[in-house]
């Protein structure tokens, strides 16, 4: 049995599609059987709606009179540094980003009260956001200061662009030390006190493709709301990791990275979210639907929490030093029943992750396809998977020297050389200029010395 995209895509136009959510295909598998239900199956829905640090949003906030050339210089919206190191008049702001003078962990925990997350949120809320500019001028923007209110109805441009969202599977946060700690999987009680995730897991999207034969570049989603798009693999993707008979990674996995208007979206799919102790971030809703092309798609979105394995991972020691050490793995059953037991020890469970929300995306999403509204995309191109080259690598640090004689000469050589490019006179002085190399304050000569030298 197989079908096609454009074969479901004409069943949804005429009103015969059928559409169950991740969380029902389970039973009527289990009732049914794969082979009956496949045939009978046009779609499943997921979703998934969790803090997702690794997002945020592009803006073009139009050109002002005089004109200003933002790049290369300040900009703060609500007093959250954005980013400003594109053209004129476009900014990034990251989930992360928070004010100057936030005081950050030096009263521990800070509290991290406001940053780029809620500035999103009050965005898409329609509310005004205060934007203070500062630029260095030039003939075309001479303009050097900015101070206006603005709103997104008014921006050219709002776009929601999150490089890493929607993890496959991930660690179960515990704590061994002796000490409370605080980390971006939440407040972690000393001496294995308690336990914390951050999955849908039998509702979360990639659990239920986990080869990523259908979610890929290019597929239509729900995101914050309204429709986005896969636009890439997200960073961090990492398919090549231990997994179960069926297919679903027993650790972190895949990632998608996600596009879509922010004009379109909702605050109650994209919310401010403080954690004591680490930062900023973003709630984000995602749901992705699932084409029903042949019975092994249907078996993977049978799957249930029962089957989902996550690694145990002692967040005080292992994690921050980049021990591969887990203490055991857990079903999502055992941690969404609310306590675990890890190596003879009981203790609670709480979930990062909204799976009631969960639920309500992947049925919001069946209810947007069922009345025509929403029809799938055919992949532009496949996510990489298992057996591919790509892998998560950890930072290679390399150890910065200073540089001999002779490679300081030849950077100092080069610098005057890319100054005459600046000067129409060959002649001009360049003794006195300072050059920072690897950290080396060096005087350059002038440039006749230089070129006699050399």
């Amino acid at each position: 049995m197989t079908k096609t995209v454009a074969e479901i895509n004409e069943r949804i136009r005429m009103g015969q599609a059928v559409v169950v959510t991740a969380e029902e295909v389970i039973h009527i598998a289990t009732e049914k059987g794969v082979e009956k239900a496949a045939q009978e199956i046009d779609v499943v829905t997921t979703g998934t709606f969790a803090p997702m640090c690794s997002s945020g949003a592009y803006l073009n906030i139009g050109h002002s009179k005089p004109r200003i050339k933002l790049g290369g210089g300040r900009a703060y919206l609500n007093d959250v540094p954005a980013y400003t190191g594109f053209a004129a008049v476009d900014l990034f702001i990251g989930a992360n980003a928070l004010p100057d003078d936030d005081p950050r962990n030096r009263i521990h925990p800070g509290e991290f009260n406001y940053g780029g997350g809620y500035v999103i949120e009050e965005l898409v809320a329609g509310k005004d956001v205060r934007l203070v500019a500062t630029a260095y001028g030039t003939d075309c923007y001479p303009r050097k200061r900015l101070e206006t209110w603005i709103n997104i109805k008014d921006l050219n441009e709002a776009v929601l662009f999150n490089i890493r969202n929607a993890y496959q599977n991930y660690n179960v946060a515990v704590n061994l030390s002796d000490k409370t700690i605080y980390t971006y999987m939440g407040v972690l009680k000393p001496n294995m006190g308690n336990a914390n995730y951050c999955s849908a897991g039998q509702l979360s999207p990639l659990l239920n493709d986990p080869y990523y034969k259908t979610i890929a570049i290019g597929t239509k989603i729900f995101l914050g709301g309204d429709t986005g798009f896969v636009a890439w693999q997200g960073t961090q993707h990492n398919p090549n990791v231990l997994r179960t008979d069926n297919g679903v990674p027993r650790r972190g996995a895949g990632t998608i990275a996600v596009i879509g208007d922010l004009k379109q979206m909702s605050p109650r799919w994209l919310i401010g979210t403080s954690m004591l102790g680490y930062g900023c971030t973003i709630t984000v809703g995602i749901g992705v639907p699932i084409p029903i092309l042949s019975e092994e798609i249907l078996r993977y979105t049978a799957v249930s929490d029962d089957k989902i394995f996550a690694p145990v991972v002692d967040y005080s020691k292992a994690y921050p030093q980049m021990s591969p050490d887990i203490l055991g793995e857990v079903s999502y059953a055992q941690l969404k029943s609310g306590k675990i037991i890890v190596q003879g020890k009981e203790m609670p469970t709480a979930s990062l992750s909204s799976y009631s929300r969960a639920v309500e995306i992947a049925t919001t999403l069946k209810e947007w396809i069922l009345s025509g509204r929403f029809l799938l995309t055919e992949p532009v191109a496949p996510l990489p998977t298992v057996g591919s080259d790509t892998v998560f690598k950890p930072l290679k640090e390399r150890l910065i020297e200073e540089p001999s004689g002779y490679e300081v000469k030849n950077v100092a050589m080069a610098i005057s050389r890319r100054a005459v490019l600046y000067c129409p006179e060959r002649a001009v002085d360049f003794s006195g200029i300072k050059s920072i190399v690897y950290g080396l304050c060096i005087k350059v000569c002038s440039l006749r010395a230089m070129e006699t030298r050399f």
